[in-house]
């Protein structure tokens, strides 16, 4: 029999199931499905990433006008959600590698995110951007247990305080960019060997507790348990939300994950340096095979880029932007490793109901 699910607490909030929906960029996980996930027990978060993209704020003729226009997206995506789920525990992902990185920071703070979840990257200074608003909980997503020492040492010396949770990459069954799972043939190493460590480490160096959260390949309750079972204090799932209804991207990309099985899985190069795991269509099978792309760089949004500093490649907010309109095949699909869907798109109430029964 399944165990009973505890309420996930994170900081000051509390989400009445420790699950959290997994940011999707460009507009995949906006305030539709954000608002839908808080409002049925779960964590809610909003992707940052392009969200002015397609927004009545952003001018093609001015690429300079990208920056401007994703803050004020968010706080719009920020608004809607708020208004569908009034009580719910929403936040925000941002990615550390974007210019607008610290404007978005601040940004989902004042105008209310209950957490900022982070990755591509080391939120070292994210404390700073986020001072002026104590209740805002503040979770890094990390690869490995190194990068969760170094991190929590950082903070405790420069800022006195600690990550109010930890997102743990399952790096050989998360979607979209991982890290290389380098450990990986470390004797005894397993997702739940990582948790073990950070729990002894901030238990017996910095005197403290914070909810570990894992990502990467869980899609029904028995993941869900089997992850609570090795010590995690809550789950982190994308894909699976994907097929719902309040799913922000377009129809058709929501069907092309209903028709996903393993022989889709993909693993395809990125401009930020990372590999990627994605669903294999024709924009996937070019850019395996080719390492560049014509198309233009639309909006400098990363801090480092191989597309737009070297032409390799290709322009990441394009290609994700593409896909989600509904071009799922000369667009980027990420994807997690384990594609197990219900054969159908259901409402997020009714996938929630199902994860939690």
């Amino acid at each position: 029999m399944p165990s009973m699910l505890h309420p996930l607490q994170i900081g000051k909030h509390i989400a009445r199931y420790p699950i959290m929906q997994a940011a999707m960029a460009v507009r995949v996980a906006g305030a539709q499905l954000a608002g839908a996930v808080a409002n049925a027990g779960g964590v809610g978060m909003i992707a940052s990433l392009g969200l002015g993209l397609d927004s009545p704020y952003f001018n093609q003729r001015k690429p300079s006008s990208f920056f401007s226009a994703n803050r004020l997206a968010l706080i719009d995506e920020l608004s809607k959600a708020r208004h569908i789920s009034p009580d719910g525990v929403i936040g925000v992902n941002i990615l550390v590698g974007t210019k607008d990185y610290a404007q978005l920071a601040t940004t989902a703070a004042a105008e209310g995110a209950n957490l900022i979840v982070t990755g591509a990257g080391m939120p070292l200074t994210l404390p700073e951007y986020t001072a002026d608003f104590p209740d805002v909980a503040l979770v890094p997503t990390i690869a490995n247990f190194d990068a969760a020492q170094f991190l929590c040492q950082t903070w405790k010396n420069r800022y006195n305080r600690l990550p109010d949770a930890l997102i743990v990459e399952n790096c050989q069954k998360v979607g979209g960019h991982f890290t290389q799972c380098e450990q990986i043939n470390v004797p005894g190493f397993s997702v739940g060997w990582v948790i073990s460590q950070i729990r002894n480490y901030l238990a017996e160096t910095m005197g403290a507790r914070i909810p570990v959260i894992v990502t990467g390949g869980i899609s029904d309750r028995h993941d869900i348990d089997q992850m609570l079972a090795i010590g995690a204090d809550g789950v982190q799932m994308g894909t699976r939300f994907i097929t719902t209804i309040e799913c922000d991207a377009n129809q058709r990309y929501k069907e092309r994950h209903l028709q996903a099985n393993l022989a889709d899985i993909v693993t395809v190069p990125s401009p930020v340096g990372k590999p990627s795991r994605a669903l294999r269509n024709a924009f996937a099978e070019e850019i395996m095979t080719d390492s560049s792309q014509k198309r233009l760089c639309i909006a400098n949004c990363l801090e480092t880029c191989l597309f737009r500093d070297k032409g390799k490649t290709y322009c990441l907010l394009n290609a994700l932007a593409q896909a989600a309109r509904g071009d799922v095949e000369h667009g980027l699909i990420f994807s997690g490793a384990n594609v197990s869907h219900p054969g159908r798109i259901m409402s997020v109430a009714e996938l929630m109901a199902d994860l939690t029964a």
